[in-house]
This record gives structure tokens, sequence and C-alpha cells, in this order.
């Protein structure tokens, strides 16, 4: 979850951006607006084994926070919205202490560097300084190697600082009595998470973001369902959160959109797979895919100490209520609507431990709409003509899904 920065971003900027959760209305800035925030061009890393520092020039000074976290190491620097504009492949090489490093926009309003680092360690400084004589300023941070029971005592510190602002269950507009069914829609990755990319550096994050609005318009234009979003921009959301999203607006139906990738040594793969929850990975491919799906949360510089741990548990439940059946039911129907538009992978249905997925009452699925490591595949993900056509399929899926389950009511999506 998001630590004691999003506090502070929200005091420092309080009355100048907007705070929105997933599902809230799309935030715009106006025109001219991203001049407003300071801009961070460069970065570099310099140092050994026992001490490095990470120096940032950037445009005016900002109010940072810096602190570590656990399983795996990592320090996160949290502070004020930031443009970055650095040059291409900053961050993914380190250097002394330093593995690599990710940054980009976690909230409207805050921005966050996320350092893998090579072991336990310690935050000795941590500032910015004003720009001077034509020379822009500078963030800096100095980090030293220490043992892992120091390490932990200073985490344990941290932990004990102020956290969230407490989460609006009714940031949502409420039902009114509409007895429509409501369906979650959910980009992957955003913000800081970009997901994976392809060789021609088009990002998941975006390409998952564009399909899922096309989606949602063509689902909206039927007058069948309510359509909630868990982000409509470039925000990072935690997958817990995502989740609880679906819980709270009473889902009927949720669908988590991604791309996968595989390495160049790993072979070739294309085409779109569908994924159901299982505690048990269908085959090799699906436990990778979930391992590195589960990741976010990581990669975006989240504490997750606070977060759960036993998929099996959640099974039970999802046994009881039946959602899991419902959930094969719906992932069925989608690959025999979708296989006369969208190349499918050789094994289309696969099931494993995708923490997104674990809402215990809401029929879920993840698509993964194709490979990016795929020069076939990535036309049609960045193609407008292939999202339009894939996207109808999978209102037709959604018809035909809602229409088999409610027949026994003698209700129809979208009746009064």
């Amino acid at each position: 979850m998001l630590r004691y920065a999003t506090l502070l971003v929200a005091m420092l900027w309080a009355g100048a951006v907007a705070a929105a959760g997933p599902g809230s209305a799309e935030v715009r800035p106006a025109a001219g607006a991203a001049q407003a925030f300071p801009l961070a061009t460069n970065a570099r890393v310099a140092g050994d084994q026992k001490q490095t520092r990470l120096v940032v020039d950037i445009s005016q000074k900002v109010d940072i926070r810096a602190f570590t976290l656990a399983n795996p190491y990592r320090v996160i620097i949290d502070m004020p919205q930031v443009t970055f504009q650095f040059p291409a492949n900053t961050g993914e090489r380190g250097r002394g202490l330093v593995k690599a490093f990710r940054y980009g926009l976690v909230m409207p309003g805050g921005s966050r560097i996320v350092i893998d680092t090579t072991g336990p360690v310690r935050v000795e400084r941590a500032y910015v300084l004003d720009a001077v004589d034509g020379l822009p300023g500078r963030l800096v941070l100095d980090l030293a190697a220490v043992d892992r029971e120091t390490f932990l005592r200073a985490a344990a510190i941290d932990n004990r600082l102020p956290r969230d602002p407490p989460r609006r269950a009714d940031r949502d507009a409420p039902s009114n009595g509409d007895p429509r069914p409501v369906i979650v829609l959910d980009p992957g990755h955003g913000g800081i998470d970009s997901g994976t990319r392809a060789a021609s550096g088009e990002e998941e994050k975006a390409i998952v973001l564009e399909f899922g609005l096309v989606l949602r318009d063509k689902l909206e234009q039927t007058g069948k369902y309510r359509v909630v979003m868990t982000r409509t921009d470039d925000r990072f959301v935690e997958l817990g959160e995502r989740v609880r999203l679906a819980r709270q607006r009473d889902a009927q139906l949720f669908i988590s959109i991604h791309c996968d990738a595989l390495r160049r040594r790993e072979g070739n793969a294309e085409g779109a797979t569908i994924y159901t929850l299982s505690e048990h990975a269908s085959d090799a491919e699906a436990a990778r895919l979930a391992d590195a799906e589960n990741k976010a949360d990581a990669i975006a510089g989240v504490d997750l100490s606070r977060e759960p741990n036993d998929i099996a548990d959640i099974l039970i439940d999802l046994a009881q209520r039946e959602t899991k059946n419902y959930s094969t039911q719906f992932a069925h129907v989608l690959v025999g609507e979708i296989k006369t538009t969208a190349r499918l992978h050789k094994h289309p249905l696969k099931a494993a431990g995708f923490r997104v997925l674990t809402a215990p009452d809401v029929p879920s699925v993840l698509i993964e709409l194709g490979y990016v490591s795929s020069r076939d595949d990535i036309k049609q993900l960045t193609s407008d003509g292939w999202r339009a056509q894939v996207s109808e399929k999978i209102v037709g899926a959604i018809d035909q899904f809602f229409t088999t389950r409610l027949a026994g009511s003698g209700t129809k999506p979208g009746s009064d």
C-alpha cells in the first residue's frame, strides 16, 4: 500500500491536485499543466559495495522522503509529482549497492523512485539541492551497506510512521437501484510499473489501458451494464486495491487485462490466453506469469508485509461460493467467442495463483491479449481495428455469460 508519502503528497498539494482512487473519474490536467511539475532530466549512480550515491538532476527543489523495504531489499524515494524525462534505459543497470531502479507516477500528485539493492542498506542521507548558476538542482541519495539486523531495525522505525489516509469506500457513485450487472475492467500495471515492453518500445501498461477504454465504451454502448475501471490513466494501483474495488462495487464480473512476453532464450509464443485462479498452476508458463504479475506491488515499492500470502484459504471460500465455477464458465465462453477474431495461444485456457483474481465473491479472469515479444502480436495489439473487433467479441461473451447465468431468474442483463 502507499505509505507515508501519500499523506505527505496530499498535504503538499492540497487544493492543487485532486487525489483520485481507482474507479474514480479521470482527472485531466489543463492545457500546459505539465510544465507546472518539476522536471527530472538525468540520473546517475556511483560508488561500490560499501557506499553508493544516486544523483538525479531536477529543475527545482522538492520535498522528498526516503525509506527502506525488505523482501526484496528496496529503497523508496517519494516526492510530489515530477515529470521524468530520463534518457532511454535509465535505471536498467546499477552500480555498487544499486542493482537497478525505476521511476514514475504512483498517484495523481505523487511520484516515486524505487531502487532495488544488492542487499540490506541504510539511507545515510537524502536531500535536494537548489538549482544555481544555470545548473540543475540535484536530488542526492547516499546508501551504506549494513547487516540485516540493522536494516530491519531501521525498517521497523519506518513502519511506525503514518500510513495512507483512510480509503473512501464511497469513492464511486452508488447504484441508485440500478439493476444492471457491474463489470470491473482492470487494465494491468500503470504508473511506475510499466509491465512488459516490446522490442520496438511499446509498453504493456499503455497497450492494455487503450484496450480497456475501448472495451469500456463498447460495453456502455449496449446499455446493459455498469462499467467500472480500476484505472483510466497512467497511474499505479495496488493489486489488493483492484480486488477491493470489485468487491466494494458488488461486481458480477472482473476482467484483468494484460500482455505477456518471452525473452529470446525462452523460445517463441504468440496469441491470447485466458487465466483463472488456481492454487496450482496449470503449467510452468502459467506459474512464471503469475509470479511475474504478482510482483507488481513490489516493483512499485509497496510494503508487502501487510498483504495476505495464502491463496489456498481464499480458494476454500471460492469453492463455497461457486465463484470459481462461474469464472471457469466465463473463460470457456470467452475463448469460444474471440477465437474467430484473435489469434489464440496453443493452450488458451490456463490457471495459476494470480493475486488480482482472488475476490471470493466475484467471478474473475485475467486475459493476456498476446505477446509483445511476438512481431505479429504487437502489430495486432497496437491496431485500432483489432482492438475494436476483439472488444466486440468480448462483449458478446459477456452477453452470453450473463444471459445463461440469469436465465433461471427470468432476468436479462440491463432489464428493470
